[in-house]
């Protein structure tokens, strides 16, 4: 006959095996949840000087979110437009536009920085007057911002908000300098205007718009 004491061991080890098996047999072996991808934010405008704090926010395949910390690899696609800290915190360093990506594990995501100068008083488009043909003829522009403190205007034109008043016929390549292209639509003697606006402290309008004329 068993003695109590094999009795209560028999017992104990019959619910283990028991919970093990109704813990297989509904879901098996408890997994880790793997990381499917990283929201990185916020995308932002930032002054030269000015700093934004990004954070990275996990996807699970489980469904679940989580906000990584620590582990977390940081980088700029380029420095001398935006840094970034090993914590995510972004400092613009001058005009331009950078990548900034966090790296976790195998999984990686990005977001993009704009850094525009503050203090920008006054937009100026160059050239004010320009031709062009039709059927994929093209003219540039450029934007040259005025800064408190700076006797030389500087370039933005990469980073301006460009606009054509015939967007049917007409399309924008943003870089520096800005591109135009007319389309087959655009028709012998047509002129439109193109304007350009700079995001500083205030949002800064470019007070004489150019005129772009279609030659042939």
């Amino acid at each position: 006959m068993l003695s109590s004491k094999k009795k209560i061991q028999l017992v104990a080890a019959f619910a283990t095996l028991l919970l093990l098996a109704l813990g297989v047999g509904c879901s098996g072996f408890f997994v880790d949840p793997v990381l499917t991808s990283i929201a990185v934010g916020p995308t932002a405008t930032i002054n030269q000087g000015a700093t934004v704090q990004e954070s990275a926010i996990g996807t699970y395949n489980d469904g679940s979110t989580k906000t990584l910390g620590s582990g977390v690899q940081w980088s700029s696609s380029d420095t001398s437009f935006a840094s970034v800290s090993n914590s995510g915190l972004v400092t613009g360093a001058s005009p331009g536009t950078a990548t900034i990506t966090a790296a976790y594990q195998a999984t990686s995501g990005t977001s993009s920085i704009t850094v525009a100068l503050g203090n920008v008083t006054a937009l100026k488009i160059s050239p004010l007057s320009a031709n062009i043909s039709t059927n994929g003829g093209t003219a540039t522009f450029t934007a040259l911002a005025t800064v408190t403190g700076d006797s030389n205007p500087v370039d933005v034109s990469s980073t301006a908000t460009w606009t054509v008043s015939d967007t049917t016929n007409f399309t924008i390549t943003q870089g520096d300098p800005v591109t135009i292209t007319a389309g087959v639509g655009a028709t012998i003697g047509e002129q439109v205007t193109v304007s350009a606006s700079y995001q500083s402290t205030t949002t800064i309008t470019a007070q004489q718009p150019a005129k772009l004329t279609v030659t042939q």
